[in-house]
């Protein structure tokens, strides 16, 4: 949140497509739809995009900067909010309940908890 008017995010190097970007230069235009499953809410945006180069505007680079992330800057993108609508909840489904989240995540945690034993036991092998 930059004012009562706009957001903004960094947009970090990717996959070098652009096709985010491409499409904002020739229509700015942008639609945002976010949807809180747990509450059943949804926030519709409709605002015109800026891309901004992190040469050009480094107070903005510095608002928006995520400190502890390690992957590098490419640009900013800011939206000039237009209009927006909370909409109606009847067709947000839930689409996971927390105990079937928790069941598919189970063996990546075993996994994790496996690992973090092997290198206690590695650490204590080789004196670290």
């Amino acid at each position: 949140m930059l004012d009562s008017k706009r957001i903004g995010f960094i947009d970090f190097v990717g996959n070098k497509q652009y096709v985010s970007v491409g499409n904002m230069a020739t229509n700015n235009n942008v639609s945002l739809i976010m949807i809180d499953y747990p509450s059943k809410t949804r926030l519709k945006i409709l605002a015109t995009a800026e891309v901004v180069e992190l040469k050009d505007d480094p107070e903005l680079h510095e608002k928006l900067n995520l400190d502890d992330y390690k992957f590098r800057p490419e640009r900013m993108i800011v939206f000039n909010i237009e209009a927006y609508d909370w909409n109606c909840q009847q067709h947000i489904m839930q689409r996971y309940t927390l105990d079937e989240i928790n069941d598919a995540l189970a063996p990546q945690k075993e996994y994790i908890t496996q690992l973090e034993e092997e290198i206690k036991e590695l650490k204590e092998i080789i004196k670290i």
